[in-house]
């Protein structure tokens, strides 16, 4: 299974970006999919998730600014960005919680991340 992210750059400050995900290979089905980030000296941290179903959740920081979709049949997911704060310049990692049989079990995986740079 690949996930690959796209939409990170530079931007000003109060600007928006949209982060993308996809994920392809061997997949039965995906439950979860989410984005961290990480900035530099620091751990990596949850930014949004969102279930199968579109049930959502957000990091404090981001409540209001950011929201998070996916579009199941393409196994993708999406993270709008707006108002965007020199705090949020880090590099962001799309994650999906994949079964790739029926009869397996469900495991993570990751993209390669996505670098995200604002600046005042």
């Amino acid at each position: 299974v690949q996930l690959v992210e796209s939409g990170g750059g530079l931007v000003q400050a109060g600007g928006s970006l949209r982060l993308s995900c996809a994920a392809s290979g061997t997949i039965f089905s995906i439950n979860v999919m989410g984005w961290y980030h990480q900035a530099p000296g620091k751990q990596r941290e949850l930014v949004a998730r969102i279930t199968r179903s579109g049930n959502t959740n957000y990091a404090d920081s981001v409540k209001g600014r950011f929201t998070i979709s996916r579009d199941n049949a393409k196994n993708t997911v999406y993270l709008q960005m707006n108002s965007l704060k020199v705090d949020d310049t880090a590099v962001y990692y799309c994650y999906a919680d994949v079964k790739r049989w029926s009869g397996s079990s469900w495991n993570n995986y990751w993209g390669q991340g996505t670098q995200v740079t604002v600046s005042s």
